[in-house]
């Protein structure tokens, strides 16, 4: 039982902040996350009348759930203080600033916790001196050995 990586989300943002924040989730949704059943495709966050929703987050369907089962892609609602909900609000009130998932985790205490990230989009070029910086990485890692 890990947890699962938003790894897009490196490459394609600057990461400037990040926030541990709770989840309101159903059951069967719990139970799917703990098998490693849920994606971060397209995923990202707002703010909607001072509360933070995670939209388009996939939790797969639970295998051994009935008809109570939960929607695979239903608006969840993340649980912060207040005070941390107004500093990203006044944050994403700048130009070019976003909310995304970054990962999905169990706490010590086995309740399911999700961190976020303030981010800025990244240019191409950026993203070329990110993945040549990881080939010279390598590279190095290699030739120590």
């Amino acid at each position: 039982m890990s947890d699962i990586r938003n790894r897009s989300a490196y490459y394609e943002f600057f990461i400037d902040a990040t926030y541990d924040a709770g989840m309101v989730l159903l059951g069967t949704e719990v139970k799917s996350i703990r098998d490693g059943r849920a994606t971060f495709n397209d995923s990202y966050c707002l703010i909607h009348k001072g509360e933070i929703w995670l939209k388009s987050f996939h939790i797969a369907q639970y295998s051994h759930g009935n008809v109570n089962n939960h929607d695979p892609l239903r608006d969840r609602k993340l649980l912060l203080e207040k005070r941390e909900i107004r500093k990203i609000e006044t944050k994403l009130k700048e130009k070019g600033y976003t909310l995304i998932p970054l990962r999905v985790y169990f706490n010590d205490k086995n309740l399911a916790k999700i961190e976020i990230g303030l981010a800025r989009g990244k240019k191409l070029h950026d993203k070329r001196d990110n993945i040549r910086q990881k080939d010279a990485e390598r590279e190095m890692k290699r030739f120590l050995k």
